[in-house]
């Protein structure tokens, strides 16, 4: 096992990672305060895990709330049977909440957790690829409207994350290529020896390597510690952790909750960004064909859906956390490896971009 600080002053936290962590319940307990735990899960993952972390803390008399599994479930009205089970429950504010299952359950729990009798304390237990090296991480938690993604959430920091890599033996491929999405962000966004590491031993990664998986999540998670820890509350720095973002989160909502995995349209998104980058001569054409050829190989998408009109996209990026005094902010490439947030584009490249990298209709 290594373990990752999370350096944020007496709300630092440790992130551990190994395989077989949920065998080693000290892990999980040391970090429970009260007398009470509630597991939030969902229907895919409760059959693989949660008899196990149950065994954990059967003293405590768990509550075990299972949620539907997928996007679309990531909702205000799904959010509420959550809280229907804890106060049924009668939990208090000593309770401890844990969070089984990918980056919805974790975001889902964590807001839970933030919003319930104004904050209780929780524990991320990630087990997709993607929630492991990233949403699990940082502190970020909440739900989708109809009109945009991720648009009603707090920041509320986890007590600890523990990631144990065993599970992902259980993920399908599809999950596991969506994760790859946010390991190649790093890499773009401030760690370019990564992507070129991850250049070399993508196909370790997509056979599951055991060795080459771990190296990923560590180095993943110690990107996002280290950014985190610089700017908790993205008012600077943490921002550049949304390459892709904008764009994926549009399309996201725009085909539907579900239709596309997060990491799908976060891969298209990055290379729409390294597209508009290059309009902006930051990139070079090589370059780009770098991005798209390594997101190719990972089996993730690198175009838009055709469906999606440049002025419907436009309609869908104008509700993005990043706007600020009406205008949008994007984060682009000054070069592979190097990440800037901005609002100096000409809008008639970004409407290139937006035109010209859809799938064919």
């Amino acid at each position: 096992m290594k373990t990752l600080p999370l350096d944020l002053g007496d709300r630092s936290y440790p992130i551990c990672i190994g395989a077989g962590l949920l065998d080693r319940p000290e892990l999980l307990t040391r970090h429970i305060l009260g007398t009470r735990v509630a597991i939030v899960t969902n229907e895919t993952v409760a059959p693989l895990y949660l008899a196990r972390l149950r065994a954990h803390v059967a003293s405590l008399k768990p509550v075990e709330v299972v949620l539907p599994d997928g996007e679309q479930y990531k909702s205000l009205e799904v959010l509420n049977r959550i809280f229907d089970a804890l106060l049924a429950a009668h939990c208090d504010r000593r309770t401890t909440i844990i969070a089984l299952g990918g980056g919805v359950i974790g975001d889902m729990a964590g807001f839970a957790a933030a919003s319930y009798q104004r904050g209780v304390p929780f524990i991320q237990v990630p087990t997709t690829l993607l929630a492991q090296v990233d949403s699990s991480v940082g502190g970020k938690t909440g739900v989708n409207h109809p009109l945009g993604k991720n648009m009603i959430g707090a920041f509320y920091q986890p007590r600890a994350v523990i990631i144990d890599t065993d599970t992902l033996n259980t993920l399908p491929d599809r999950e596991l290529a969506s994760g790859l999405a946010e390991v190649i962000k790093y890499g773009l966004i401030r760690d370019p020896e990564f992507f070129t590491w991850l250049e070399v031993n993508l196909d370790k990664l997509l056979a599951r390597d055991p060795e080459a998986l771990a190296y990923a999540i560590h180095r993943s998670c110690r990107n996002k510690a280290e950014v985190v820890a610089a700017d908790e509350r993205e008012s600077g720095v943490r921002a550049t952790l949304n390459l892709g973002h904008s764009f994926g989160h549009a399309i996201e909502t725009g085909v539907g909750y579900g239709n596309w995995l997060h990491g799908e349209a976060i891969a298209a998104g990055m290379v729409m960004a390294s597209d508009l980058s290059r309009r902006l001569k930051w990139l070079s054409t090589a370059d780009v064909a770098r991005v798209e050829k390594l997101i190719r190989r990972a089996q993730l998408p690198v175009r838009a859906p055709s469906t999606l009109s440049t002025a419907r996209f436009l309609e869908l990026m104008a509700v993005d956390k990043k706007v600020l005094n009406g205008r949008l902010r994007l984060v682009l490439l000054k070069r592979l490896g190097e990440a800037v947030v901005t609002d100096d584009y000409p809008r008639a490249e970004l409407e290139g971009t937006l035109a010209s990298m859809r799938e064919a209709a």
